[in-house]
């Protein structure tokens, strides 16, 4: 169970909640509540429900018990105050399209980049859909590259202009799915400091999922940690740690800090085998490294 004292000023709030597919309970009475202007990370390992944890708020994945609500209203009636940037998608290198069109989908993404009528309304609309565009990509740094064809630009340049997308039409909420996943380190860490600006400076709620809580800790104020059916949530500094795990899991679970400073957790069970399922969700559980 997830809870906090968070109540009539959350953006995000679970509720006794449930989720299965295929007969089996990927989580169950998580309660949640993710306030006005946070940033929270959803931590676990692999094939726990994280990402169908942030699908639920998103109404992307039904709730099989319990309730959940976004910005004040059922999941999936949000709309446009809502950001998403999905897990990392992987542009081929021959791809010519520019970032800037990339950035730009955002914008209309409900009509599938179809125009608006033509005529006056048109015009400003589309002057004030431009300027927009160029204010996020300023945003985010990406500002050099951004003509640039998106196949060749880097890793990290790339997550940059995907958040810029996702900014376009200025969210309550950013939903951020494994958004440094794959990047080198140097590139994780100017993402997540990046991340945490738009949190701070533009008062955006943040729920990111994460395996790796090191490039993001310095920047969080709480964490819920999805395993074996259930969450916890609270500071890093509550919630990672060798009697919260072990309880979680059901089994001993050492959590040590490595000369470097990051979080080693040691003792997770393994599952024999990886596979997904039918959500994406891999079903196995590797031991973890923070």
């Amino acid at each position: 169970m997830c809870e906090t004292g968070e109540t009539a000023q959350s953006a995000v709030r679970f509720s006794h909640a449930a989720a299965t597919a295929g007969g089996r309970v990927i989580w169950s009475e998580v309660n949640l509540a993710v306030a006005q202007g946070e940033f929270l990370a959803v931590l676990g390992p692999n094939g726990v429900g994280k990402s169908t944890l942030v699908k639920a708020a998103l109404g992307l994945v039904a709730l099989s018990a319990g309730s959940v609500t976004v910005l004040g209203l059922p999941a999936g009636q949000a709309g446009r105050q809502i950001g998403y940037l999905p897990q990392r998608r992987n542009f081929d290198a021959g791809l010519r399209v520019r970032g800037v069109d990339i950035v730009a989908l955002g914008s209309h993404g409900e009509r599938w980049g179809l125009p608006l009528p033509f005529g006056a309304r048109f015009l400003s609309s589309r002057r004030a859909a431009a300027e927009r565009i160029r204010e996020v990509i300023e945003l985010v740094g990406a500002t050099t590259f951004a003509n640039r064809p998106i196949g060749q630009v880097s890793g990290g340049e790339q997550q940059r202009l995907l958040i810029a997308q996702a900014l376009v039409r200025r969210p309550r909420l950013l939903v951020l799915d494994e958004p440094l996943d794959s990047l080198d380190l140097p590139s994780q860490a100017a993402v997540a400091a990046l991340i945490s600006r738009i949190c701070r400076e533009h008062k955006v709620t943040v729920m990111l999922v994460a395996h790796d809580v090191n490039p993001i800790l310095p920047y969080l104020d709480r964490v819920a940690y999805v395993a074996r059916g259930g969450a916890v949530c609270g500071t890093p500094d509550e919630v990672i740690r060798s009697e919260i795990l072990s309880e979680l899991y059901r089994t001993p679970v050492e959590v040590l800090r490595a000369s470097d400073g990051r979080l080693v957790v040691v003792g997770e069970p393994e599952a024999p085998a990886r596979h997904t399922d039918r959500h994406g969700e891999p079903s196995s559980v590797p031991a973890q490294q923070w």
